[in-house]
């Protein structure tokens, strides 16, 4: 086991000796997949694979905040997960309490900012006060931002935006001349934070999953073979490598 920690951490400092420091991008998204499919390969139940994907995340958040990234966005819970078998759903929502109560003053020590970005309003009320609690500590951290998705989807978010620029034109606050892209762009949920240059999303599958469908719009999309419990600082690396070797040209031409 040694000497396999030994090749790997190697194997680490030759990828990270690759990357251009002053390339990496200031804000990664990951769609977080796999759990499920990782455990039941193993012959585990799905929960063994969640509970994993936590402490990848945890080993994630230290990697991508060392090499001098300023925000992650994770996709934990989305909209369309509440149809999973009630179980796993439950499972879900007390590993999140669980995760949060054990792991928040960690996270504001090390002067992160912690924001859950979604609809709320459906999670028991010792589940949202937990998470306003721990948005409400960390508020005022600068080092680096955690922006977690739970019970988010692209398109509700459009139609929300939607929904209160129509209102507020209907009222007389706004002029429909002047709904532009800043002005939808100030209603998102995510508003104030950088869109993201690089999606990664684990597991193989090829689609972005009604995920921040305004803010990738110009994002690097890197897809990983890998399960998210298997994945680690070597596939992270692996994934900014590739972001490096491409040329964004945001629909221009050199």
């Amino acid at each position: 086991m040694r000497l396999k920690n030994i090749s790997t951490n190697n194997m680490n400092i030759k990828l990270s000796n690759e990357i251009d420091k002053q390339r990496i991008p200031e804000h990664i998204a990951i769609i977080m997949d796999g759990n499920g499919r990782w455990a039941t390969k193993k012959g585990l139940p799905r929960s063994f694979g969640h509970n994993k994907g936590v402490s990848v995340l945890k080993e994630i958040i230290k990697v991508s905040k060392n090499l001098g990234c300023k925000v992650l966005t994770v996709y934990a819970f989305s909209t369309e997960n509440w149809s999973r078998p009630s179980e796993e759903v439950d499972f879900l929502l007390n590993l999140f309490e669980k995760v949060l109560k054990k792991e928040i003053d960690e996270i504001h020590k090390e002067l992160i900012k912690i924001k859950f970005i979604g609809d709320l309003s459906p999670f028991p009320k010792t589940l949202k006060s937990i998470l306003n609690s721990s948005e409400a500590l960390t508020q005022n951290n600068k080092n680096f931002t955690l922006n977690v998705c739970v019970n988010y989807g692209g398109r509700q978010e459009i139609v929300k935006v939607a929904k209160e620029i129509a209102l507020k034109s209907f009222s007389g606050e706004i002029k429909p001349s002047e709904v532009d892209e800043e002005l939808f762009n100030s209603e998102l949920l995510t508003q104030g934070i950088k869109d993201p240059e690089l999606l990664i999303r684990t597991s193989g599958e090829k689609r972005i999953s009604n995920f921040l469908l305004w803010q990738l719009a110009y994002s690097e999309i890197y897809i990983s073979e890998v399960f998210w419990p298997d994945f680690d600082e070597f596939e992270f690396l692996k994934a900014i490598i590739d972001y490096q070797s491409r040329n964004r040209r945001f629909g221009g031409i050199e």
